[in-house]
């Protein structure tokens, strides 16, 4: 039940908060925080896993875009004071400026999940690993493999950048108000050698991107519609051996860097 001093949640923000301090316990451990670490937490809520980490991590910047329960932590700061809390969208706030070496630990909104998550992964030499809570059906497509309808682009981009463990799921009743999608927990470490270069990365992106524009159709056909030369495509999946009648989702991720690289 809302009380004055616990802002009621607002839906369009997608406002679920975590409630199971076993579930809390759970993040904690899988952070794996020291006192030397630095986190950053997105979306801290009413505080739940901001306070847990306090204890754990040496600092915690937490950024929370709902201006009253930034007020409402405020009110609380006496109890966490290696709590830097920022009242801004995690996706302008500049995450550039944190130290390298920074954790991300996030109740993600799911409403914002993936492009919040590709940012993260843009600046992935800064945060070494990342537990984030997903709805469970994002959490599946990130560790999704080649042949199955839950892998696509997410699954190639996110796998490329980083090792998924889908590490357990979270039942709707650990948050109030209980959301209408199951949830999963999952970490992230990101890979520390990149097999691209930042522009063949831009090309690598835009390459798996048009792969799955069209799922029906097979790589040439989905591919020319998306305004790639056909000669230069089938050129390149001759020599890679890849029969141009499939379609992107049999590719795995070392075919795509590999399909990229000799398009290139």
């Amino acid at each position: 039940m809302s009380t004055p001093d616990l802002p009621p949640p607002i839906k369009r923000l997608g406002q679920n908060f975590l409630i199971d301090p076993n579930i809390v316990r759970k993040i904690v451990a899988l952070a794996e925080l020291g006192s030397s670490d630095h986190v950053l937490e997105i979306g801290p809520g009413r505080g739940i896993l901001t306070e847990a980490m306090c204890h754990s991590a040496g600092r915690v910047t937490a950024v929370e875009v709902d201006a009253r329960l930034h007020a409402y932590l405020k009110t609380r700061q006496a109890e966490f004071p290696n709590v830097e809390l920022v009242c801004d969208d995690a996706l302008a706030y500049p995450v550039e400026r944190l130290p390298t070496g920074t954790v991300v630990v996030a109740n993600l909104p799911y409403y914002i999940s993936t492009p919040l998550l590709f940012r993260l992964l843009d600046q992935r030499g800064r945060f070494p690993r990342m537990v984030l809570m997903l709805q469970a059906e994002v959490a599946d497509r990130l560790v999704a493999k080649p042949g199955g309808s839950d892998y696509g682009v997410l699954s190639v981009m996110v796998q490329y950048a980083a090792d998924i463990t889908k590490s357990f799921r979270v039942s709707a009743q650990c948050f109030r108000p209980r959301p209408e999608v199951a949830s999963a927990v999952v970490l992230l470490r990101a890979k520390e050698h990149m097999r691209l270069s930042q522009q063949e990365e831009v090309a690598f992106r835009a390459l798996v991107k048009a792969a799955f524009a069209h799922r029906r159709k097979t790589l040439v056909n989905s591919l020319r519609d998306e305004g790639y030369e056909l000669h230069r495509v089938a050129k390149a999946l001759q020599r890679l051996d890849i029969a141009p009648a499939r379609r992107a989702e049999t590719l795995s991720v070392e075919d795509f860097i590999r399909f990229a690289l000799a398009l290139g």
